[in-house]
């Protein structure tokens, strides 16, 4: 009983060392933006949609970057041996994500809500529309 009970806060101990923490984040998003006045950010790119406030921090949702993209098919070969390879897309682009602040109105975190990937493992199109990608 004695062992399972040693075990099991062992195990614990083992898990709760295991946590990881926004601060070393290095995607794209947060290098660009964290650190950075929130008020830069929203006169760049437009108002919040939402904002709720806990204690001392903000929490902002912001949402813009609406774009269609238009991808046409593609094919491979000539003439009657030409074969369709990938068909014509269009996708719906938009960026939303959640901002954290801190009570300077420094942005502390930055949250990916809807993204969408980039072309050919390029930027998503939040790092593009952000101006974090490159």
């Amino acid at each position: 009983m004695k062992l399972s009970i040693v075990t099991l806060a062992g195990l614990s101990l083992l898990l709760a060392g295991c946590s990881t923490t926004g601060a070393l984040s290095t995607d794209a998003l947060s290098k660009r933006w964290v650190g950075k006045e929130a008020g830069k950010f929203f006169a760049a790119y437009g108002p919040p949609i939402a904002d709720t406030e806990s204690g001392s921090s903000s929490t902002y949702n912001w949402k813009g970057g609406y774009k269609t993209r238009r991808t046409p098919a593609q094919y491979e070969g000539e003439g009657k041996a030409r074969k369709l390879v990938a068909r014509a897309r269009t996708d719906y682009l938009v960026c939303h994500v959640k901002l954290t602040v801190d009570s300077n109105y420094t942005i502390t975190s930055i949250t990916r809500i809807t993204d969408k990937a980039g072309v050919k493992g390029g930027p998503t199109w939040c790092e593009e529309f952000l101006d974090a990608a490159g």
